[in-house]
């Protein structure tokens, strides 16, 4: 059984992709920092469902304790499946933006992606097979106002898989971007109402978890294995 490790597992795109990923077949690592109580329902969930999966929690801007975590995880196989969905905004206009909010946006989801996944590189290269993907956001395609540190991280990470897919791609391993649009989670229902939507969306409503849940299953997937260096946009037409 492929064992998958997805950062952020107990949010609303994060738990889709978890319970996707176990109907498949995988033994899934709810990762969770603050949320231990939502990863264990998910974890539990996925088991009542007869899958597989257990809750790790740590925090991936912090480079000790995450190799620390992740070394424990792979003490019980070889994680094959990387989905780097943890993330997070801090917004303001440029000229209002504190350097907390710059650094903070930027150590989660830049660094945070060098922390778990560089770690976890060598051994899917031993067994020569692996699919990572970075779940970013359609800011790093189209720009956002107010969002120009998330815009920049998330654009840095869609440069960092194009790189990171030529390295693996003799060994086996695919790395891919996923970009999301407007999709229905918590987050996105207080900034979005129904009328923004429906200018912005050419589909004319939001996404939903699992449409993105499944999208990442595919490329997670045997047969997605001649797909490397993609962004791949699911945002109903947006751009």
């Amino acid at each position: 059984m492929k064992r998958a490790l997805v950062t952020g597992g107990s949010g609303g795109i994060g738990a889709a992709i978890c319970r996707r990923l176990s109907a498949d077949g995988l033994h899934v690592i709810v990762h969770a920092n603050r949320n231990r109580d939502k990863a264990q329902q998910v974890c539990d969930d996925i088991v009542a469902a007869g899958g597989s999966a257990e809750v790790a929690v740590f925090d991936i801007t912090d480079a000790e304790a995450t190799q620390t975590a992740l070394e424990q995880l792979t003490q019980a196989g070889t994680i094959q499946v990387l989905v780097n969905n943890a993330g997070m905004h801090d917004d303001a206009v440029f000229p209002g933006m504190s350097a907390r909010q710059w650094h903070d946006v930027i150590d989660v989801n830049l660094h945070g992606f060098f922390n778990v996944t560089q770690p976890l590189t060598m051994p899917m290269i031993r067994t020569r097979w692996g699919r990572i993907v970075n779940i970013s956001s359609v800011a790093a395609l189209a720009g956002n106002r107010g969002q120009v540190n998330y815009s920049a991280a998330k654009g840095a990470l869609h440069s960092a898989t194009k790189s990171l897919s030529l390295e693996l791609a003799s060994r086996g391993i695919t790395v891919n971007a996923v970009a999301p649009g407007i999709i229905a989670t918590d987050m996105i229902e207080q900034a979005f109402d129904d009328k923004l939507v429906q200018s912005m969306v050419p589909m004319k409503r939001v996404g939903k978890p699992e449409e993105v849940a499944d999208l990442v299953a595919f490329l997670a997937s045997e047969q997605a294995a001649y797909i490397s260096g993609q962004v791949i946009s699911i945002n109903g037409g947006m751009i």
